[in-house]
């Protein structure tokens, strides 16, 4: 089947949506999804922005009527798809499809927690507000996806209050299963032609089957892994083990709830929650300070840390062994004990792990330590379910290719015998967009680096009315910029930290004029079209640090194979990384802009030729003045010009 026919000027789609422009690359991309839909094959697609790959991928997935299942990378992007893009192809095609929204039970609210946390006594001030926010909004609520609820904040600390786990879910001996939220759309998920998943809930299946999908959703004849360039570093948490202090907090907590209800004149469990509490804020204080991500071998340097990792064990086996005899009393309690068996198990697997198969490292935060066992190489896990049944499997994303050749990312992902695609973006980036870098001399690891940044990026500043991102590869780089940004420009600054991602950009776009000042989330899925951004700057090239504990052991891997872990792993991860930051210039074909890279290794080191090569065919420039007259002459140019 021809399906470009369907995205040509006399399509349905273009009857369908006003303003609708055939886009050779977008009917390009649909042919060759089409072509792996018919022959159940593999295909990974780099698509640029603009092509518009969700409309690619969803017309021969409903026209050919597969089931099929749709993965994000984001629940931004899950929303988008299934409330903005499939009814729109949907009624285009005239299609009598069923589709279906399936996010991860943290998503939606449990009505059991819910009545437990409206019991809690301890609540602070901002959890009762939200509390009561739930509360009301639990009466009305039609789908219980905590999306709809704009009044309580993504990061309030009554989330995880009012919503299940896997480790805490009763199933179906819980009071509520049949009112289950998540029961709900799981059914309605098994009856579609179409679900749309996001890559955790995906790849939860791939590395749980007897926890994941694999007895809620159809067989699958597609999978279309969109945001793709995200799946192989998701990857790595689901094929490894974790376990956390926060998660054995919510066991003791939950423990105490279920114990005072159903088991209260047994007194001696109470001084072994309490015990666990203290091992494991002591074991947290054994990794020292701050936020941070420590192999193995750094955790026990600290001599503290074996032995409270033991005491740890210790005191979690005491609890257990205090719910073995106490299950029977309640179902609450008899998960509580599940949950305790496999957080044991979970601690046995770190201590015991091989080395040579998997990496051991910690991630601290204020309060918590999250505890890992990740595998040194996901794609052969990868491979055997890719490459297992008669299912299509199709990788797109704007950022895939490193020079373009996507042969590190099939490596990555274990699809090296794919079919490949690269697609450029539609948008006239040569005549819209300059890429400007200047004469830094200072290195990006000097002292005065970033100020050196700032007072490059002044001028374009200022020449452009503000409507700026900078980006930056480090906090410790973004608040310096911004602490000096601040007295030296009038526009209105805006600082990630400062209030939700969201509310930022939304701030953003409201002012017109502002300086948005960001670093990781903020390198990729932030869309703002229009005259609002049309300065980007981008201090360093995004290398990922090289004491991350999983990159260390990786290139360590590569290294033993007879491999160049540079070349094969930190250069092409940094080329992927930073074409997502260029991205976030040229969003609309009436886009225009100066995309400002400072960093001097563009220029001065061999591999630079491989980030220029990697990007959008802009004009380059090392020239201010010539920057100064592009902006210049943009202001000068309706936007309708360019369109």
């Amino acid at each position: 089947m021809n399906y470009s026919e369907l995205l040509d000027g006399d399509g349905p789609l273009a009857a369908a949506i006003a303003g609708f422009r055939p886009r050779h690359e977008q009917q390009a991309l649909a042919d060759a999804i089409g072509l792996a839909l018919d022959h159940a094959g593999l295909l990974a697609a780099e698509a640029g922005t603009g092509v518009g790959k969700t409309f690619a991928y969803l017309i021969p997935v409903l026209r050919a009527g597969r089931k099929a299942l749709i993965s994000t990378g984001t629940r931004t992007l899950q929303d988008q798809i299934f409330h903005r893009d499939l009814p729109v192809v949907r009624r285009a095609l005239g299609q009598p499809v069923k589709v279906a929204l399936l996010k991860g039970r943290s998503n939606y609210l449990c009505r059991h927690r819910l009545d437990l946390a409206l019991g809690e006594r301890r609540l602070g001030h901002d959890e009762a507000r939200d509390l009561a926010e739930v509360s009301v909004w639990s009466g009305r609520t039609a789908s219980g996806d905590r999306a709809e609820l704009d009044a309580v904040p993504e990061d309030s600390r009554i989330w995880p209050r009012v919503t299940s786990t896997v480790d805490n879910c009763l199933g179906t001996e819980c009071p509520m299963f049949s009112n289950c939220w998540v029961v709900k759309a799981r059914r309605e998920a098994q009856q579609a032609d179409v679900v749309v998943v996001n890559h955790h809930l995906l790849l939860a299946d791939m590395a749980l089957k007897d926890e994941g999908f694999g007895e809620l959703l159809p067989e699958a004849e597609a999978v279309i892994v969109d945001e793709a360039h995200q799946f192989p570093s998701i990857a790595g948490q689901y094929f490894g083990e974790t376990v956390s202090a926060r998660q054995m907090r919510e066991l003791s907590r939950d423990t105490l709830a279920e114990y005072l209800k159903s088991a209260g004149d047994v007194p001696e469990l109470r001084p072994c929650l309490d015990q666990l509490e203290t091992a494991l804020a002591q074991l947290r204080l054994s990794l020292g300070d701050g936020n941070r991500r420590l192999d193995w071998s750094e955790c026990q340097a600290g001599a503290e840390f074996t032995e409270r990792l033991e005491a740890l064990g210790e005191a979690l086996d005491d609890v257990r062994q205090h719910l073995d005899v106490l299950a029977e009393r309640s179902r609450g309690l008899d998960n509580c004990r599940q949950r305790a068996e496999r957080f044991a198990a979970r601690l046995a697997a770190l201590r015991e792990a091989d080395d040579n198969s998997h990496i051991r490292w910690a991630e601290t935060f204020n309060r918590n330590v999250t505890l890992h066992l990740t595998p040194h190489d996901v794609a052969p896990r990868l491979a055997e379910h890719i490459h297992t049944g008669e299912t299509a499997w199709i990788f797109t994303s704007a950022t895939l290719a490193v020079a373009g050749t996507l042969d590190h990312f099939c490596a990555r992902v274990g699809i090296d015998g794919a079919e490949r695609l690269v697609l450029g973006s539609p948008f006239d980036y040569e005549q819209n967009a300059l890429l400007y870098t200047p004469a830094i001399k200072l290195a990006p690891n000097s002292p005065g680096y970033v100020e050196a940044v700032v007072n490059a990026a002044l001028p374009l500043i200022e020449a452009n009315g503000g409507r700026a991102f900078l980006l930056f590869t480090s906090y410790r780089a973004l608040h310096r910029a911004a602490d000096y940004l601040a007295g030296e420009t009038d526009h209105e600054l805006l600082v990630q930290g400062d209030a939700p991602r969201s509310r930022l950009i939304e701030r953003f776009r409201e002012l017109g004029n502002a300086v948005l000042l960001g670093t990781s989330s903020f390198w990729e899925g932030v869309d703002v079209k229009g005259p609002a951004l049309s300065l980007v700057v981008i201090d360093k090239l995004p290398f990922s640090a090289p004491n991350d504990p999983v990159l260390k052991a990786r290139l360590a891997a590569i290294t033993e194979s007879g491999g160049n872990p540079f070349m094969d792993a930190q250069l092409p991860d940094a080329v992927i990384a930073l074409k997502q930051g260029v991205g976030r210039l040229i969003r609309d074909a009436a886009d225009t802009g100066v995309m400002m890279l400072c960093d001097p290794r563009l220029n001065t080191r061999p591999y630079g030729r491989v980030f220029l090569d990697s990007l959008p065919p802009m004009r380059r420039t090392a020239d201010l003045d010539e920057a100064l007259t592009f902006i210049q002459d943009q202001a000068d140019c309706p936007r309708e010009a360019l369109t």
